[in-house]
């Protein structure tokens, strides 16, 4: 689990106005630049470029510019709409962070900003000859970045905003939560247990969900006072102001103490994908039971999710056994341990609810949830036959036509329902 300090910085570069502020401040330095290597510069340099025209180049840049600038971060709006409202609004998040559109826009936006500098630096006689021949090629430049830039952005609306992108983008969010929580299951701590009396309860100060709980930073606050600490939350788990969230056996926590305790663990409105597996199968779940409503009849959608949670859950499972377990960073920090079983019944429970009286999404649910009872037998197996059973339940309460049904039970005789009895 990362520092606090470096995960606000990783979830900073991720916002636009990152990159945008970063290509505008380029912008200025290119045009402020064009005047300091002017003088450095062979008269050589003077014959036959082109300089005389670059007050026209930039003006067109600049009004076109503007004009690109506007119309794709409309695009991008849109497709976050579309997102929203074809997959989920839990999706979009995962859009905003995409580099290609990000790239694309601070670079519209710092050739917009180049071009309208190098305008006003020109009008106020700025630049020397010298100076113009650098402006001259620093153009071109910009002008070869802007053709590819559009390039790239043409190609990425062939797919941008698409079910089949967002798709993606949510399985690659979840597989790298799940990878981190491979690696690290209990987040450098030592396996613990939520509830208890004893110690000193540390509650939380807001009200939302953790997004992230700086391990380092609670085994540094009870390092010399020789205590431990039962962290009772994790990433993704909500919590309300005042309730505990985490309890302190060995010594009695002072002010500052407790609220340094109490600040490791950060609460914001929204839950974030960021080492929550968790809730990446479950935005996956909220696209499939909206692909399955009447509204959308679209089973196929549901069917791809499916594959893709098999995908998720198929790799191979953390090593919790004492003897091949990592060593924890923080042995004084105690955390939860997340159980498989309720990560397979987020991703699959509401596909098997919402496509009750579908056979094609039943069997194909017998089938995956057969598949991962048979890749980690010890974690997934007991789920994964209880929720095959509930399916087969459903569709059976869901009026699922006979023959369907005698489809269904024989494709879930692995699971335990009882085959039917003869007439």
């Amino acid at each position: 689990m990362f520092d606090r300090q470096f995960w606000l910085l990783r979830r900073a570069l991720r916002k636009i106005w990152v990159r945008v502020t970063g290509y505008a401040v380029l912008a200025v330095a290119a045009v402020a630049g064009a005047g300091w290597l002017g003088p450095l510069l062979p008269d050589t340099m003077l014959v036959r470029t082109g300089a005389a025209a670059v007050g026209d180049v930039l003006d067109v840049l600049a009004s076109s510019m503007l004009a690109v600038t506007t119309f794709s971060l409309s695009v991008a709006v849109s497709a976050f709409a579309a997102a929203a409202s074809n997959a989920t609004p839990r999706a979009t998040a995962l859009l905003q962070r995409d580099h290609t559109t990000q790239n694309v826009l601070a670079t519209f936006l710092g050739a917009f900003l180049f071009s309208l500098l190098g305008l006003i630096a020109l009008s106020a006689e700025a630049f020397d000859p010298r100076g113009r021949v650098v402006l001259f090629f620093v153009t071109l430049l910009v002008t070869a970045l802007v053709v590819i830039a559009l390039i790239r952005w043409i190609d990425h609306l062939m797919s941008f905003g698409r079910m089949a992108n967002t798709l993606d983008r949510v399985e690659s969010a979840a597989a790298a939560a799940l990878c981190d929580w491979r690696a690290d299951p209990l987040l450098g701590g030592r396996p613990g247990t939520i509830g208890g009396t004893q110690g000193t309860a540390i509650a939380a100060q807001h009200t939302g969900y953790v997004q992230h709980v700086d391990i380092r930073a609670l085994d540094a606050c009870v390092q010399d006072a020789r205590a431990e600490v039962n962290v009772w939350v994790r990433p993704g788990a909500f919590v309300a102001r005042g309730t505990a969230v985490m309890r302190i056996t060995g010594t009695t926590p002072d002010d500052a103490t407790r609220a340094a305790l109490a600040a490791a663990v950060t609460i914001d409105r929204a839950r974030s994908f960021d080492g929550d597996p968790r809730f990446g199968l479950i935005v996956l779940s909220e696209i499939a039971s909206r692909a399955l409503s009447p509204a959308v009849n679209d089973p196929g959608t549901a069917i791809d999710v499916i594959g893709r949670v098999v995908r998720l859950l198929a790799a191979p499972p953390p090593e919790t056994t004492p003897d091949r377990a990592p060593s924890p960073r923080c042995p004084r920090i105690r955390v939860p341990p997340i159980d498989p079983g309720e990560m397979l019944t987020d991703a699959l429970r509401p596909v098997a609810r919402d496509g009750a009286a579908l056979v094609e999404v039943q069997i194909r649910l017998t089938k995956a949830l057969q598949a991962l009872a048979s890749a980690d037998p010890p974690r997934l197996g007991a789920p994964a036959r209880a929720l095959a059973r509930d399916a087969f339940a459903r569709a059976e309460a869901a009026g699922m036509g006979a023959q369907d049904l005698c489809a269904l039970r024989a494709a879930s005789g692995w699971a335990g329902v009882p085959p039917e009895p003869d007439p």
